[in-house]
């Protein structure tokens, strides 16, 4: 069986509900001096970051996926979750002076949210081996730089042809390993913001971008996916989403979904479908490892979505 290598962050969600409205509290004339302190209505901790979000959708798939990533010293929660899932969490390094990467987000009746992330153990590089061979399935999705670099070159010595999705990380990665993260990969993922930054960062144009990696992937939220190989484009719908509760994580779960249909050696435009599958139900729940399926119920609804059967 192939293995299947997730790197990325390990992060807790922590999502606050503040019951008026932001600019009720700001004062127009002095957006220079703020400080503002608000009362928030609820406080929610989930699980979260790329890495621990992707393979949590690889177990509802039924696969077993090894996370490549730092935890800090609080892990100890996060690790329980994750073995209750059927996760195994011993290729995950703990850094035991610092705590886990923490995301700290609140949202105003008007939808508004300010957020803030402290990086924690994120900023320590991933020093254990990482066991790949050519049959290994392995997605690079943002986490810590060094990890993002060093890993795409691996990889490649490897020959294993990666997913590679720098996503908002991409801005903060050099030009050379941005370049080289593409120039490696497989598939990469973006949205039309992600292909901005990485146009901007690479120097390279969006079609020079597409020389160097024989499958690219935009995805378009709720208009569906947009399929580019060899300068050929494909749209692709998205499943329908009768009430969106929270986008957050939808991106990591249809990484899942490509990735999975990948081990079931399906067309790319059928691993975009069961991407796009998964992803919506990421998207009608709260957080980014609360919802779940049956096997069954992906099957009706891949099929109700694109009239064609789904084999799992």
């Amino acid at each position: 069986m192939h293995s299947i290598l997730v790197s990325g962050s390990i992060a807790y969600d922590r999502i606050m509900e503040f019951g008026g409205r932001f600019k009720e509290h700001l004062l127009p004339d002095k957006l220079d001096h703020i400080s503002v302190s608000f009362t928030v209505d609820t406080f929610a901790e989930g699980f979260g970051g790329t890495a621990g979000n992707i393979a949590y959708n690889l177990t509802l798939l039924g696969e077993h996926p090894t996370i490549i990533a730092t935890a800090g010293n609080d892990f100890e929660k996060y690790s329980a979750w994750l073995s209750k899932c059927g996760i195994d969490t011993t290729s995950i390094a703990i850094a035991k002076d610092v705590p886990t990467a923490s995301a700290y987000m609140i949202a105003d009746t008007g939808d508004n949210q300010i957020a803030a992330f402290y990086l924690g153990a994120m900023v320590r590089p991933y020093e254990a081996p990482v066991k790949a061979s050519k049959d290994s399935i392995a997605i690079i999705s943002p986490g810590n730089n060094s990890d993002m670099a060093s890993l795409a070159r691996s990889y490649r010595a490897l020959g294993v042809k990666y997913l590679y999705d720098p996503g908002q990380q991409a801005i903060m990665l050099s030009k050379e390993d941005l370049r080289a993260g593409i120039d490696g990969a497989g598939v990469l993922f973006c949205n039309e913001y992600e292909l901005g930054i990485m146009i901007e960062r690479t120097g390279w144009s969006r079609e020079e971008i597409t020389e160097h990696v024989p499958t690219m992937i935009i995805t378009l939220a709720e208009k569906g996916t947009l399929l580019v190989q060899k300068g050929k484009e494909i749209g692709i719908g998205a499943v329908r989403v009768e009430h969106v509760v929270d986008p957050t994580g939808a991106g990591d779960a249809y990484r899942a979904g490509f990735i999975k249909g990948m081990r079931m050696s399906l067309p790319v435009e059928s691993c975009i479908k069961l991407a796009s599958t998964v992803a919506a139900y990421a998207v009608e729940q709260k957080g980014t490892q609360n919802h779940s399926f049956t096997t069954e119920e992906l099957k009706t609804r891949f099929a109700d979505a694109y009239e064609q059967a789904l084999e799992l």
